[in-house]
C-alpha cells in the first residue's frame, strides 16, 4: 500500500441486520499512538448527532496481532503505539431512514461518509481510498460523485463496484452513495454530465419530464454564477454531478455536497406518465424547488461559506450568524430560479413568495429572535423544535429568503434595476467560492454583507440588515413590491379560526400547536390536547373541525371538549379574528 493513502474496505456482509463492515488501514500511523475519530454532525445540518454512537464493536491490528484500541470521548479513539501498519476494523449499525446518514436493507444501500468513514487525526490531508464491495447475491449498481481511482489495479468501473478515491478526507466524506436498483436517467447542462436516481416503489415514474425541468433549473443556475465562461463548480470535485433520491409515502428534505446531493420525497410528489404534462401539482413544483435549493448550494455554503466553516471542526458546533445568508439565500434563489429556468411562471412564482410571506408572518417566533440570532442558536434551538418553536423561534430559511427577497426589490429599485441579487452573488462566488477548493479557502467574515453588497451593487443596505436580519423587523415587502408595480396585500382569513395547527392521527385530531395571543390560547387549549366535540357533537377529523367552526361567526363562543393526556376536560373558546393575515398579490407584471 502507497505510505500516502488512507485505505478503506466496505462490505455489506449483514443487510438483514442492517450494518456495514468497515476496514481502515492505516500505512503510517503516529508512533505515540494513533487517533482516529467519527464526525460528531454532518455539514448542512447544524445538530450534533453522535454517529460514533452506532458503531457496534471495534478493533485494531499491528502485523497482524491485535493491539489496545480505547475510546477517549463521545467521536475518538486511540490506538496504542505500534510500528507498521494500523489496520482497524468495525462494524457500524445503519438503520436511519434520512437524508443525514446511513441506511441499509435488502433493497439498497445508502450511507454519508460522515457516518461511516473513521478520520484518522493528523492525516486528513492524505488521500482516502475506499474499496466498496460487492454484497453477495445482489445485482446491484453503485451511484455516487466520487471519483474512481483510475490508477488503483482494482478501479471502480462506471456505476461498479471497486475502488473509488478523493483527495483527502473532507471531500472522503462528501461524496454519498446509493447502492441498489434505482430508476436511473441522466442529462447534460452546459456540457457537464448529470445523473438522477431514485429510489423506492415508483410505479411509471416520468422520468423524462423529470429530467427535462431540472435540466432547465441546472442551466439557469450556471449562468447566473457564471454568465460568460459557464465554469461549472462541482467539475474540481467530480467529472459528474448526482442527485441521489429516496421516495417514501410522506417525505421531504435533502442536503447538499459538494457534487452531489441527497434528497427525500413523497411519492405523490412525483409525476408519473399518466400525469398532463401540461399542468405542475404544488407537490411537484416543491420537490423542484428542493432540487433548485440543493443544487444553489453547490455555489452557497459549498464553496462560498462562512469563515467559521473554514475549514469545518468536525468535533464539535461551528457557529455563525450567517446562515440566513447561506440558507435563506439559497431558499430565495430556488424559487426565483424555476420562474428564471421556465419551469413555472411568474403568476406562480409570485403565489409560491406569497405562501412563504404568510407562513413566516403566522410565526410570533419572529418578534423574538431574529435571523442572525435563529443561525447561531440553530445547534440549541432550531433542530431541536417543540410545539412552542412556531411561537419562540423564527427561521433563517424562510424569513431568511425574506430579507434576500427585500434586499434584492431595495437594491434593484435603488440602482435603477441596473444591479440586483446576481451581482451579489457573482461577487461572492468570484471572490470566496470559485477557488476554495483549489488553494484559497477563504471564508465570509461575521460583519462583512453590508460592505460586500455595497461593493457588488453601490447600493447601501446596511440599515435593511441592521434592521430585518440581525434585528426582529419585518421586511416591509408591501412597500418594496410597489415599487415595481406588483401589488401586496394582507387579509384576514376568510373564517374563524382559533390559530392552531392541527394533525389527523389514527386515534383522532391533536392540536400541534397553540400560537401565542390567538383564541385557544386565551382559552386555555394547549399543544397535545387531543380533540372531543365542538359544542357536543363529536370531532376526528380536520374536515370536521372546519364544517364546524363555518357556523359560527366572529364573537361567538363554543366549548370543546378536549383528553389532556387522560383527563377529559371542556374549555370555552371565543372567537376573534385571527392573529395571521394571508398575503397575495392582486397584480403581475413581468418585473424582475
Amino acid at each position: 500500500m502507497e505510505q500516502d493513502i488512507i485505505f478503506y474496505r466496505l462490505c455489506f456482509d449483514d443487510l438483514s441486520g442492517h450494518r456495514l463492515t468497515v476496514s481502515l488501514s492505516i500505512p503510517q500511523p503516529d508512533p505515540s499512538g494513533q487517533r482516529v475519530f467519527l464526525p460528531a454532525w454532518i455539514p448542512g445540518s447544524y445538530l450534533i448527532r453522535d454517529f460514533s454512537r452506532q458503531i457496534e464493536s471495534i478493533q485494531a491490528f499491528a502485523q497482524e496481532k491485535p493491539i489496545r484500541i480505547q475510546k477517549i470521548n463521545n467521536h475518538e479513539w486511540l490506538c496504542e503505539p505500534c510500528a507498521g501498519e494500523l489496520r482497524i476494523e468495525y462494524t457500524v449499525y445503519a438503520w436511519d431512514l434520512s437524508v443525514r446518514s446511513a441506511h441499509v436493507d435488502d433493497s439498497h444501500a445508502f450511507f454519508n461518509g460522515t457516518s461511516v468513514f473513521l478520520g484518522v487525526s493528523g492525516q486528513e490531508h492524505k488521500r482516502c481510498q475506499v474499496d466498496v464491495v460487492a454484497p453477495k447475491g445482489k445485482n446491484w449498481q453503485v451511484y455516487t460523485s466520487m471519483p474512481e481511482a483510475a490508477t488503483h489495479p482494482n478501479a471502480a468501473p462506471r456505476h461498479g463496484f471497486g475502488v473509488y478515491e478523493a483527495p483527502d478526507y473532507d471531500a472522503f466524506i462528501d461524496h454519498p452513495f446509493e447502492i441498489g436498483t434505482p430508476q436511473y436517467v441522466r442529462f447534460y447542462a452546459h456540457g457537464a454530465l448529470h445523473e438522477m436516481v431514485f429510489t423506492g416503489v415508483v410505479p411509471e415514474l416520468d422520468l423524462t419530464r423529470i429530467a427535462a425541468d431540472v435540466q432547465k433549473i441546472c442551466e439557469a443556475q450556471i449562468e447566473l454564477f457564471e454568465p460568460e465562461s459557464r465554469d461549472i463548480p462541482f467539475l474540481d470535485s467530480s467529472d459528474r454531478y448526482v442527485f441521489m433520491t429516496m421516495v417514501t409515502a410522506d417525505g421531504y428534505g435533502g442536503l447538499e455536497h459538494r457534487s452531489s446531493t441527497a434528497l427525500m420525497t413523497s411519492r405523490s410528489d412525483l409525476p408519473t406518465v399518466h400525469c398532463d404534462p401540461n399542468k405542475k401539482s404544488q407537490g411537484y413544483q416543491d420537490f423542484l424547488g428542493l432540487v433548485s435549493h440543493e443544487y444553489f448550494h453547490t455555489w452557497n455554503v459549498k464553496r462560498i461559506k462562512p469563515k467559521a466553516f473554514a475549514p469545518y471542526d468536525l468535533l464539535r458546533e461551528n457557529h455563525t450568524q450567517l446562515l440566513w445568508v447561506f440558507e435563506g439565500f439559497t431558499s430565495y434563489y430556488d424559487e426565483l430560479m424555476l420562474w428564471r429556468s421556465g419551469v413555472i411562471d411568474h403568476t406562480t412564482f409570485l403565489a409560491r413568495q406569497a405562501r412563504t410571506i404568510t407562513q413566516v408572518m403566522r410565526q410570533g417566533g419572529r418578534k423574538k429572535q431574529s435571523v442572525a440570532e435563529s443561525s447561531f442558536d440553530t445547534w440549541t434551538r432550531f433542530y431541536k423544535q417543540d410545539e412552542n418553536s412556531p411561537n419562540a423561534l423564527v427561521s433563517y430559511y424562510s424569513k431568511g429568503a425574506l430579507v434576500a427577497l427585500a434586499l434584492d426589490l431595495y437594491i434593484q429599485h435603488h440602482s435603477q434595476n441596473a444591479k440586483s441579487l446576481d451581482d451579489v452573488m457573482r461577487l461572492l462566488w468570484q471572490r470566496y467560492g470559485k477557488h476554495f477548493y483549489r488553494g484559497q479557502a477563504l471564508g465570509i467574515e461575521e460583519n462583512a454583507m453590508p460592505a460586500l453588497i455595497q461593493e457588488a451593487t453601490g447600493v447601501d443596505v446596511s440599515a435593511l440588515i441592521q434592521r430585518y436580519a440581525e434585528g426582529r423587523e419585518d421586511p416591509p415587502l408591501i412597500e418594496l413590491f410597489g415599487l415595481h408595480g406588483i401589488t401586496l396585500q394582507a387579509k384576514a382569513p376568510a373564517q374563524p379560526s382559533l390559530d392552531v395547527r392541527l394533525k389527523e392521527q389514527p386515534q383522532g385530531l391533536q392540536i400541534l400547536t397553540v400560537y401565542e395571543n390567538g383564541a385557544a390560547h386565551r382559552a386555555g387549549l394547549s399543544a397535545g390536547d387531543w380533540v372531543v366535540a365542538i359544542d357536543g357533537l363529536r370531532v376526528q377529523t380536520q374536515q370536521q373541525w372546519d364544517q364546524r367552526l363555518q357556523r359560527y361567526g366572529l364573537g361567538a363562543s363554543l366549548d370543546i371538549h378536549v383528553f389532556r393526556r387522560d383527563e377529559l376536560r371542556c374549555y370555552t373558546v371565543t372567537l376573534s379574528e385571527s392573529i395571521a393575515k394571508e398575503y397575495e398579490f392582486t397584480h403581475d407584471t413581468n418585473t424582475n
